[in-house]
């Protein structure tokens, strides 16, 4: 699994319909914006390895985790983040897991979260969204689980 995290001053991920835009994801305060990826060989282990990490990683201001704080966590799914641009002009993302294996996937990273104890906010999985945010620092890392 690969996730971008972004320490943030709040965030929300917008969904577009025909008929408008909804908001269907918001973290207000500090907390993390995560975008996870997840990759063929990708396991619940993993996800759980990740939502923990997620959880008490130190990165928060005066180093403090979200379980210090009780941050929020916004999680959207990405299958971008397994690009590969190296050849040509078009990027291919055959190193990402398809839909049916990735769903389940970023939903476990999201239960085991909220199992710790997490406030965690989504995006909506396959839908056309827009994500906006206040990146605190700035301060992004990526993550290999």
């Amino acid at each position: 699994m690969r996730a971008v995290v972004q320490r943030v001053d709040g965030a929300r991920v917008d969904v577009v319909t025909e008929s408008g835009t909804e908001t269907v994801g918001e973290i207000a305060g500090e907390g993390l914006c995560v975008l996870v990826g997840v990759a063929h060989e990708d396991t619940k282990e993993k996800a759980a390895l990740l939502a923990n990490k997620l959880w008490t990683m130190r990165i928060l201001e005066g180093e403090k985790s979200c379980s210090d704080t009780n941050g929020p966590l916004l999680v959207i799914s990405q299958f971008t983040l397994y690009g590969d641009a190296r050849k040509g002009r078009r990027p291919t993302w055959n190193a990402a897991a398809p839909g049916a294996v990735a769903e389940p996937l970023v939903d476990e990273v999201v239960a085991r979260l909220r199992a710790l104890g997490a406030k965690v906010e989504t995006g909506r999985f396959g839908a056309d969204m827009r994500v906006s945010l206040t990146n605190h620092g700035p301060f992004t890392l990526q993550l290999e689980i």
